[in-house]
């Protein structure tokens, strides 16, 4: 009922009915997911791959339901001045575990195509300062991400020589 009457508003306002706000933390996760994304100049397909897939695994998304948040948080992204408007909706959101879990998940997204940019890196740390995720945290997932994008790598080189 309270979607019917959210929809109903947004008509009034000129919104369109169903768009999914930056307040939803699918969509404040996933801006901030693409933002790191794109640190570096450009968002490779590999990252958007990944984003996506990240997405439909921590919310149980579909494929088509995992490509609508991320292109909402794309938007939400353009539109943004800064991060705090993200990452204060995952404040409000997330226990500190699952903040620390979040971080682990940007660096997937920036390990994906095999290497990461100063950019990046720079992006994750406030980020992670934003989420209140200590250093020693932020570093971990960083140092798991990089060995199982390593993982990766060679189990694909393994796959392209058999």
């Amino acid at each position: 009922m309270l979607d019917g009457l959210k929809d109903f508003l947004a008509t009034l306002t000129g919104g369109p009915a169903g768009r999914h706000d930056a307040d939803d933390v699918r969509v404040a996760a996933a801006a901030l997911l693409f933002h790191v994304a794109e640190a570096d100049g450009t968002a490779s397909a590999r990252e958007i791959e990944t984003l996506r897939a990240v997405l439909a695994q921590e919310y149980g998304l579909d494929g088509e339901a995992a490509r609508r948040i991320e292109a909402a948080g794309e938007a939400a992204d353009a539109e943004a001045v800064d991060l705090y408007r993200f990452t204060s909706v995952l404040m409000r959101h997330l226990d500190e575990a699952q903040r620390v879990r979040f971080v682990e998940l940007l660096w997937r997204v920036v390990f994906a195509d095999g290497s990461v940019h100063e950019l990046e890196d720079n992006v994750v740390w406030r980020i992670a300062e934003l989420l209140a995720v200590p250093t020693r945290e932020r570093m971990r997932g960083k140092h798991e991400a990089m060995q199982d994008a390593r993982q990766g790598a060679a189990e694909d080189a393994g796959s392209v020589e058999a």
